[in-house]
């Protein structure tokens, strides 16, 4: 190797990442993070240069990039027809001469299939979990496809260990082709206090308890659970001044604010909308809940247990593998309602119960799914 000045300088490394959107979402976090703090904590990774491609031309999660982030983030080439898709498809891959395309869930597919024959890069495909129409099973003719489209990936990537035995048994991944990375989260950043006004429109009184959740509105997310769940919960005196903080938007809010007027609780049910500064907001709540029918390892449950909370949960996915052993019980079998609502009840009322969990749910992200660990782990995905 040449030495001093006459060092050849390391080539940039091109990265293509097509998902659904780029809306912020967990899978879109996580990309984010990865980008913003790789090259801080793996030096060698500063010489990788990122395009962004985002099916539905939804690119608002770009502010949790960097400022300086760099990267070209572009809508998907315009075509009709799966034919039609697949040269297009081909053809943009050909232009932009990836060194390692990514795809992102069920969304982006349709790449992995126009690669899958006489591949003109190298692949990785990551899943990270379903929406409401695979909620209680897959999609035959989705099984399929990823059957013919993963065929030739390097690696499928799958933050929990539910979904990695899925891709070996349902999708005939190769288990030593499998990679399975739980998501991290920066603890530090999400052990912060509470910034007020961060949360539009809110204040917190004093004596009062919040149950919070962070996640988009959508039907897989089955806030309508939650909104029940939380009704009942109030509906018992020895609860006291209670409200439920739902940060988050989509296609849902009409529902979900009709079923708080149905249910007589629209003074108590807020919907601010999309934070997009959630580290600054989850000091607020009192008690973390999530209500979905569908999950693998939500990102929203890691930065809640970083901020020293206790969550009231579904058991899917691995929501109850990764919370702290004094949390599982709070986490209920899916269809349980009325445990649902008995475990957030429990846990507003005992107040010294629900401070030691969440003292150890922080302790336990800490030790198992920090930042630095997630971002070591994709680097060999990335190289």
């Amino acid at each position: 190797m040449a030495e001093g000045g006459d060092r050849k300088p390391e080539r940039t490394r091109h990265l293509l990442h097509v998902m659904p959107t780029f809306a912020p979402g967990g899978v879109q976090i996580r990309v984010a993070y990865l980008i913003n703090h790789m090259p801080r904590i793996v030096p060698q990774m500063a010489h990788v240069r990122h395009t962004i491609i985002a099916m539905d031309g939804d690119f608002s999660c770009e502010s949790r990039l960097a400022p300086d982030h760099g990267v070209d983030i572009r809508k998907p080439p315009a075509a009709e027809g799966l034919p039609g898709r697949i040269r297009a498809y081909r053809d943009e891959i050909r232009r932009l001469k990836p060194d390692l395309m990514l795809t992102y869930q069920w969304g982006a597919i349709e790449w992995a299939l126009a690669n899958r024959f006489s591949p003109l890069c190298p692949q990785v495909h990551l899943e990270s979990g379903f929406g409401a129409e695979e909620a209680d099973r897959q999609l035959a003719r989705r099984v399929w496809m990823r059957r013919l489209a993963l065929g030739h990936v390097r690696a499928v990537v799958v933050p929990s260990t539910t979904l990695a035995a899925i891709a070996e048994r349902d999708w005939w991944v190769p288990r030593d082709r499998i990679r399975y990375i739980p998501n991290g989260v920066d603890c530090e950043k999400y052990a912060r206090p509470p910034v007020e006004g961060a949360v539009p429109g809110f204040v917190k009184q004093p004596g009062e308890k919040i149950v919070g959740t962070l996640t988009p509105l959508r039907p897989e997310k089955n806030l309508s659970r939650l909104i029940r769940a939380f009704a009942a919960v109030v509906a018992d005196p020895a609860v006291g001044p209670a409200r439920l903080l739902i940060l988050g938007e989509g296609m849902e809010r009409p529902k979900l604010e009709a079923l708080a007027r149905e249910l007589g609780i629209a003074d108590r049910v807020l919907l601010p909308g999309h934070v997009d500064r959630p580290e600054e907001a989850l000091g607020w709540f009192d008690l973390y809940a999530i209500s979905s029918d569908t999950e693998q390892m939500p990102n929203a449950v890691n930065q809640a247990m970083a901020a020293g909370k206790a969550v009231a949960g579904v058991d899917v996915g691995d929501v109850k593998v990764i919370v702290s052993p004094e949390n599982k019980p709070y986490v209920v079998p899916k269809g349980a309602d009325e445990a649902f609502a008995g475990a957030i009840k429990t846990l507003l009322i005992d107040d010294e119960a629900r401070a030691a969990i969440g003292a150890a749910n922080a302790a336990h992200v800490r030790a198992h799914y920090a930042l630095k660990g997630m971002v070591e782990a994709y680097v060999p995905i990335w190289s």
